[in-house]
């Protein structure tokens, strides 16, 4: 029998973002242009001052300028675009300043509520500085006056982009270049967070007054088939219910609706805001406690506790005649009310494995 070790685990490896590549082969492609000299690697220096080297899978010449690329490495974090080949094809401009060009892969903004305006790549405020920054450094030390345009692609972004929830926040024809840091955080799921946050402003700012957070598709279906709430007003929370609540203190809305599977709701019932089995798990003696402030006798109870499941727990629950999903639901409102403002009308609904209503409160 294999003796069992207490290993301590590799740490994670950190990434570099869309913005970093883009950065990188921008620089490359103007120094080409400027110096005449190609290079397999690249240095840059991120925005809190830290130099990281890139390396390039090339970096040519062009009839209309240069080009360069290198294969976005997001460490050890489950990020979209890892592995994809980022590229950049810069021309040299009479006037001075930065023009960016969305390519191949990368998408255009087409609904108003985002930081950059309807039309423009989406390429965000960061990496444009980034770029600028580093593209300018370049033109002081050769003594070059006029400016550049700097056109940034990511071979199948188009496709990738379908996986991001770049289609619902009305960024289409591909990916968003992003970064604030420049690095990326295994599991921080700050772009995940992003995007719900971009998702609620894109709500408002197109006058949708109503939303609904959903943790799923299942969920999403729900609000449709309860409302009919178009897709600009559905947003896909996952388990981070918190960032949806918070982030309406700064965006509030006329009513929010919550969604999730009985499991999440039940966590977000006890106070959690993260709703990942990483960071939270079903309190199955609590639900015990909430079942008998409805009539769930003693040998229910016990049963609940001894439940393999929250959906075991239910269906249990059920059958006895004992609303668990609705007093669940109730506890879930409150928890949410206490964070969202008193202007914010709140409801929540639990659905069971089949996409039913198992829990409404209001």
């Amino acid at each position: 029998m294999r003796e069992e070790t207490a290993e301590q685990p590799a740490p994670l490896r950190s990434g570099l973002t869309t913005g970093s590549c883009a950065t990188a082969t921008s620089l490359a492609a103007a120094r080409l242009l400027l110096g005449g000299q190609a290079c397999d690697a690249v240095e840059i220096t991120l925005p809190k001052g830290k130099q990281v080297q890139l390396r390039l899978e090339f970096c040519r010449l062009l009839e209309d300028g240069a080009q360069a690329g290198t294969i976005k490495d997001a460490g050890d974090d489950p990020d979209v675009t890892h592995g994809a080949l980022l590229f950049a094809h810069v021309k040299l401009l009479s006037e001075p300043g930065v023009r960016f060009i969305a390519g191949p892969g990368v998408g255009t903004v087409t609904r108003p509520g985002l930081v950059l305006a309807v039309g423009e790549p989406a390429i965000n405020p960061v990496p444009r500085r980034m770029m600028t920054e580093h593209l300018q450094r370049l033109a002081d030390e050769q003594g070059y006056n006029g400016g550049f345009e700097v056109t940034i692609a990511v071979q199948g972004g188009e496709q990738l982009a379908l996986k991001t929830m770049n289609p619902r926040l009305g960024i289409l024809g591909g990916l968003s270049i992003l970064g604030t840091s420049g690095i990326v955080r295994p599991f921080s799921c700050a772009a995940y967070i992003a995007s719900i946050q971009q998702g609620i402003d894109v709500a408002t700012t197109n006058g949708y007054q109503h939303i609904a957070a959903c943790t799923g598709n299942a969920s999403e279906d729900t609000m449709r088939r309860v409302y009919g709430i178009p897709d600009i007003a559905l947003i896909e929370m996952g388990d981070f219910v918190g960032a949806v609540l918070k982030h309406l203190r700064k965006v509030p809305v006329d009513k929010l609706s919550l969604c999730g599977g009985f499991g999440k709701i039940s966590k977000l019932a006890a106070g959690h805001m993260d709703l990942h089995s990483r960071h939270s798990s079903i309190d199955l003696p609590q639900l015990a406690r909430w079942a008998a402030d409805v009539g769930a006798d003693t040998d229910l109870q016990q049963r609940i506790i001894a439940a393999n499941t929250s959906q075991q727990a239910l269906a249990m629950c059920s059958a006895a005649a004992v609303p668990l999903g609705d007093t669940v639901c109730r506890h879930a409102l409150t928890f949410a009310r206490s964070v969202v403002p008193a202007s914010v009308e709140v409801e929540v609904f639990a659905i069971d494995r089949q996409g039913g209503i198992a829990g409404h409160a209001q």
